[in-house]
């Protein structure tokens, strides 16, 4: 008896058959020890058939945080596009893909309710001179114990130049800025995104967009699935994209910044 329970206790690991008596999907490895090639953004590695399941992949593994480099670049009060700009939001402000230089494209005709044309949406993500001043930041996304997969940047005041740059210009915050983020990511299959806050922003995934909010508005949300989304993004598992975010605080009041993910293959890797 000891023989035979060791037996089925090896066939139900391996998927041959189940507890219940019904039958089972194929097992994902069927020879044990057996090895294959495997991947992660950062290289190859192998991994081992373990019990009717591919483990142990030995590629490099992304960073186990995500600490998001970005660019913000701050503007004065007085840009046409920012503190006098009229209030709503404000949909159709970009083009369906990036530009060719990696930017939003501009596709008012010639304005659009929120915005004033495309000379000066163009400073918008662009250094200027004379327009706008620019820092590196670090958005740093974390897991915590009961969700470890997914990853969040939860800022319900969210004013990182605070002082800096072009200053608070007499409020008591640094209001009026951009925020850019690229960085390429590898697309596993289930993983999705989610932003909300205010006031602009914009997510593109093979610089296609995927997330639209623009506009000076108060919070708002949205949620994209990359598996429902990969056709219209022309994306394949396995495969690496680029994932460009822009965002814009264009009027005071308040600033807030709620970035959550599953994400995990960023191109943060060890060096």
């Amino acid at each position: 008896m000891i023989v035979m329970a060791t037996i089925v206790r090896g066939l139900l690991l391996l998927g041959l058959v189940s507890g219940c008596g019904a039958r089972t999907e194929l097992p994902v490895c069927q020879v044990e020890g057996q090895t294959r090639e495997c991947e992660t953004i950062c290289g190859k590695g192998v991994e081992t058939c373990v019990f009717g399941r591919w483990e142990g992949c030995t590629a490099p593994q992304p960073s186990s945080t995500l600490p998001l480099g970005v660019t913000i670049r701050d503007f004065s009060a007085a840009h046409p596009d920012f503190e006098e700009a009229s209030i709503g939001l404000d949909l159709g402000i970009v083009q369906t893909n990036l530009g060719s230089d990696g930017k939003p494209v501009y596709a008012g005709s010639p304005t659009t309710p929120t915005t004033s044309g495309k000379a000066s949406f163009d400073e918008w993500y662009r250094d200027v001179p004379g327009v706008n001043a620019s820092t590196s930041f670090i958005l740093d996304l974390a897991s915590s114990p009961d969700t470890p997969d997914v990853y969040r940047f939860h800022a319900p005041d969210f004013f990182p130049i605070d002082g800096q740059l072009l200053g608070n210009e007499g409020n008591p915050h640094n209001f009026h800025f951009t925020l850019e983020m690229q960085i390429p990511f590898r697309y596993v299959g289930g993983e999705s995104l989610t932003f909300r806050g205010d006031d602009d922003l914009w997510v593109f995934i093979n610089d296609r967009l995927a997330i639209d909010l623009g506009g000076v508005h108060a919070t708002e949300s949205r949620t994209i699935l990359l598996d429902e989304a990969a056709e219209t993004l022309g994306i394949t598992k396995g495969e690496v994209f680029p994932f460009a975010l822009f965002f814009a605080e264009r009027h005071t009041s308040g600033s807030n910044f709620y970035l959550e993910t599953t994400i995990a293959e960023f191109d943060i890797c060890p060096k």
